[in-house]
């Protein structure tokens, strides 16, 4: 297809795709001649994923532009490739590794990771922004009063684990592992947001049913 109808499809003005091309967030079409390139279904599925990134996930375009870089490399194995692209999403801050709560809360992931027998997650915990961010959650819930500890996780972590497994059975029925680690990313920038909602509405489900709706 041509730019135009690239844009007619995706709902993208011509004006932004040329820049997301100038971004690096889009290869390039095949060039047609020197003022003409086409451009196919891969360019539209990745064309959406950038519009979600920065519309929905309010991901910078140079945030986007690394995490993309990391789905198209194809030097990496499909465990490596799928966390440096997770990795590369927006992440909490560095703790304050002298804070107390933090001390603890660190303490408390280990122990949970342990028990669990996430050995993979306790390895990689050092270098991990997601692990960072499980830490920073725990210490301010230390610091509110609610000491949250790895018994109190457990259940949590063992319902997650089944969302990550669905996820990937769904990942899996993608043909290529640029599409599959594609779906991973957007899911990791959309999908979070459902199961929030979904969490949401289960509380309020199973508040009206235990106290009524007064």
């Amino acid at each position: 297809m041509r730019l135009a109808e690239l844009s007619e499809r995706s709902g993208v003005s011509i004006a932004t795709i040329k820049y997301y091309l100038r971004e690096g967030l889009l290869p390039p079409g095949r060039r047609v001649n020197a003022t003409t390139a086409e451009y196919d279904e891969e360019h539209l599925r990745r064309l959406r994923l950038v519009r979600a990134l920065i519309q929905v996930g309010g991901i910078p375009v140079a945030r986007a532009r690394e995490v993309l870089s990391h789905v198209d490399d194809d030097s990496l194995g499909r465990t490596i490739r799928l966390g440096a692209a997770l990795w590369a999403l927006p992440q909490d801050p560095e703790p304050d590794e002298e804070d107390p709560d933090v001390v603890a809360a660190r303490a408390e992931v280990d122990r949970l990771l342990e028990s669990l027998g996430w050995e993979t997650s306790r390895e990689l915990a050092s270098l991990s922004p997601v692990h960072r961010s499980l830490v920073v959650a725990v210490a301010t819930l230390r610091r509110l009063g609610y000491p949250w500890d790895a018994e109190l996780m457990a259940p949590y972590a063992r319902l997650m684990h089944q969302v990550a497994s669905r996820q990937l059975d769904v990942m899996e029925t993608y043909d290529s592992l640029k599409e599959q680690v594609e779906v991973a990313v957007a899911s990791a920038v959309l999908f979070e947001p459902v199961l929030r909602a979904l969490h949401r509405l289960a509380q309020e489900e199973e508040s009206a049913r235990r106290y009524g709706i007064e």
